[in-house]
C-alpha cells in the first residue's frame, strides 16, 4: 500500500501524469527513513532534514509534521514487517513543459513503503570493498533532490567492479559517498567532513558523532584529504539503511589490516544499543 495525492491505493494502482516535473526535469526532493518495531526512527531529524531539501528548491511543504507523522504512520500499518523503510517523495506537481517555476500546482506526494534488511553479520565481520571516484556532482549537494543520475553513474561504478561504494573526491579532499556519509579513522581518532552544500548531512552521521561525545571517543569534524583516506586505521560507511558498515579494501588496497577494526565495533554496539534504546521509547525519538 501507498499514498499519493491525499489517497493510499495498493501500488498497482498508482498513476502520476507524464508531464509531472519530476518525471520531465527531476523537480523534486525525496526522504528515506528507517522504521524499527513499526516505528519511524529519528522522525523529526528527517522531516527537518525534508524541510531542508523542500526550501532548498522553493517547494512549500505540503504537511505539517504532525501529518507527516500520521501519514508514515498509516503507511507503516499498512504493510507487513515491523522492520520497514519510507521512502518519501514531493515534486513540484504537474504543468506544462517549462523550466520557470509553474504558478498555482499542488506538489505531488508520493510514499511508499519497503522491507528494512540491514547488513548480515557475515558482511559486518568482513567488512566491504570501496573505489575512489572524482565527485562530478553540482555543488548543492546537501539537496536530498530526486535528479540523482550522477549518483547512480558512481555508485555502479562500484558495483560493476564488486564493491559497496564509491568515495567521492572533489579538489584533493574527500566529501561522501555515492550514497552514504564515510568517516576516516587515524591515530585512533575518528574523523568526519564538516557539513556544507558539498555533501547531504545524514542523520546516522549525526548519530555517529553524538556516540563519540557521549562516550569519550576522541573525534574531528574537518577536511579530509585524499591522503588521509588512503592512509587511515579504519574507514566507516554509514547511512540510515545500511547504518555502519566498515570498508575493508579501497581501491584494491587493504584498509589497516584488511579486517573491521576496534573503531568500528565500538561504534556499531553502541548504535545498536542507541537504537534499541529509542525503540523501546526510553529517550525521545527525535
Amino acid at each position: 500500500m501507498i499514498y499519493l495525492n491525499g489517497e493510499f491505493m495498493p501500488i498497482e494502482e498508482a498513476r502520476i501524469p507524464v508531464l509531472d516535473r519530476g518525471f520531465i526535469f527531476g523537480d523534486g526532493v525525496y526522504e528515506v527513513i528507517p522504521v524499527y518495531s513499526r516505528r519511524p526512527f529519528r522522525l523529526a531529524d528527517h522531516l527537518n532534514r525534508l524541510q531542508d531539501s523542500l526550501d532548498g528548491i522553493r517547494i512549500t511543504n505540503p504537511h505539517t509534521n504532525d501529518e507527516w507523522a500520521s501519514l508514515l504512520n498509516q503507511i507503516i500499518a499498512d504493510n507487513e514487517g515491523d522492520d520497514q523503510y519510507i521512502y518519501l517523495h514531493i515534486t513540484r506537481g504537474v504543468a506544462k513543459r517549462d523550466h520557470a517555476f509553474p504558478k498555482g500546482v499542488l506538489p505531488t506526494v508520493f510514499i511508499m513503503s519497503n522491507p528494512l534488511t540491514t547488513p548480515p553479520k557475515e558482511l559486518l565481520a568482513t567488512g566491504v570493498d570501496a573505489i575512489t571516484a572524482v565527485d562530478n556532482r553540482w555543488l548543492r549537494c546537501d539537496i536530498k533532490a530526486i535528479s540523482l543520475l550522477p549518483n547512480v553513474l558512481l555508485r555502479q561504478m562500484a558495483i560493476d567492479v564488486g564493491a559497496v561504494e564509491t568515495i567521492l573526491i572533489r579538489e584533493g579532499f574527500m566529501t561522501e559517498g555515492a550514497a552514504s556519509n564515510i568517516f576516516v579513522v587515524r591515530s585512533n581518532s575518528l574523523i568526519a567532513p564538516p557539513k556544507n552544500h558539498l555533501m547531504l548531512p545524514g542523520i546516522t552521521y549525526d548519530i555517529v558523532l553524538e556516540l563519540a561525545a557521549a562516550n569519550g571517543i576522541p573525534y574531528e569534524v574537518r577536511k579530509v584529504s585524499e591522503y588521509e583516506i588512503r592512509n587511515s586505521q579504519e574507514l566507516l560507511l554509514t547511512s540510515s539503511t545500511k547504518e555502519i558498515m566498515p570498508i575493508k579494501r579501497l581501491d584494491g588496497k587493504a584498509v589497516g589490516d584488511g579486517a573491521p577494526g576496534s573503531m568500528f565495533k565500538r561504534l556499531y554496539q553502541l548504535y545498536q544499543t542507541y537504537k534499541n534504546t529509542v525503540m523501546r521509547g526510553d529517550t525521545n525519538n527525535n
